[in-house]
């Protein structure tokens, strides 16, 4: 469900190329996140000063804020090649094996999802990533033995939504570990300014101002919503964006004024109509909207509690007072339940 809509987070297959072109190249280019950029640009200049590989670095938040593309921007920073590949795509140790064996020195090997790497695979990496060696077994029973290949310095760079699934002793071996925020409004006009231009659409102050507010402070959600109000200019208005055809366009999407959208509004709303707003675990709301409990947790959720539109208690999740008005839905103070908001 979550892959079709419109403010998902998710990198869709048809938009690989777009995002591609879209993707900043270099550390000036990237805006927002500077802290982690104030952090990277530190690591990088040093191990270039030293002429070393860089750290392992551990990247890590909501999809959508940019973590493969700071992996590429170090890249290009340092100079080097890049490997991309993804937790789930390496299913066997010896898969790691044949791409860690392929590696020159200084490269970067990019793990996407990295918390969905199998305990075999962990356990080539740790050597790997500690000591810059592969340990190999030859032969089996009595007769196996074990060879030590020498690899070159490298630098893997992980990126995850969900840290608290990373392993203690693989989150261990990484050097430097950041964590990516949802982007400031600020960032969020820069960025749609920058798309806007790279894509060479006519756009003035109000359009670029309306798609990034309902971007839900995520550069991926703003560059597909300014494809779609692209499209809708083009065919409804004169090709040009202004506040009033950006509101159209979204509208039309139903993706509200703070960048909700229908499926936003059901896990609300079936929290609210359905459990009394809460205390609801997080199993029973999935199977309430017919949605994958893990999906909630990683795409609908960060946004809603930074909203401050659910909160999560040790009983289970809570529709707060705000989410409640902006739905139009009179609050109903309950005696035993002091107000969240």
């Amino acid at each position: 469900m979550s892959e079709e809509r419109v403010i998902s987070p998710r990198l869709q297959e048809e938009e690989i190329a777009l995002d591609a072109s879209l993707r900043p190249r270099r550390l000036d280019e990237f805006i927002g996140q500077e802290r982690v950029k104030a952090n990277l640009r530190i690591l990088i200049e040093a191990a270039k000063g030293r002429g070393e590989a860089l750290d392992h670095v551990l990247l890590y938040g909501p999809p959508g804020l940019g973590k493969t593309t700071l992996a590429n921007v170090i890249a290009n920073e340092m100079n080097v090649n890049i490997r991309v590949t993804s937790g789930p795509a390496i299913e066997r140790a010896g898969d790691l094996a044949a791409i860690l064996t392929n590696l020159r020195r200084g490269d970067v090997l990019f793990i996407d999802e990295v918390h969905r790497l199998g305990r075999a695979v962990e356990e080539i990496l740790y050597p790997a990533m500690e000591d810059y060696a592969l340990d190999i077994i030859i032969g089996k029973g009595p007769s196996a033995r074990s060879i030590r290949l020498k690899l070159p310095r490298f630098t893997i760079i992980g990126a995850t939504t969900r840290l608290a699934l990373v392993t203690s002793p693989l989150r261990a071996r990484f050097g430097a570990v950041y964590r990516l925020d949802f982007y400031s409004p600020e960032a969020m006009l820069a960025i749609v300014r920058r798309s806007a231009a790279i894509l060479q659409v006519e756009i003035d102050d109000g359009g670029v101002e309306e798609i990034a507010h309902r971007a839900r402070g995520t550069p991926r959600v703003a560059n597909r919503l300014l494809k779609r109000v692209r499209d809708y200019a083009q065919v409804r208005a004169d090709g040009r964006i202004t506040r009033e055809v950006a509101q159209a366009a979204l509208n039309l999407l139903e993706v509200d004024n703070l960048g909700l959208d229908d499926i936003d509004r059901k896990v609300l709303r079936t929290i609210i109509e359905k459990f009394d707003g809460g205390p609801v675990g997080l199993d029973t709301i999935a199977a309430a909207i017919s949605e994958e409990a893990d999906t909630i947790m990683d795409v609908y959720e960060p946004y809603l509690l930074q909203l401050g539109f659910l909160a999560r208690t040790p009983r289970g999740r809570v529709v707060t007072r705000h989410a409640y008005e902006h739905l139009g839905i009179e609050y109903p103070q309950r005696p035993d339940q002091p107000p969240l908001f």
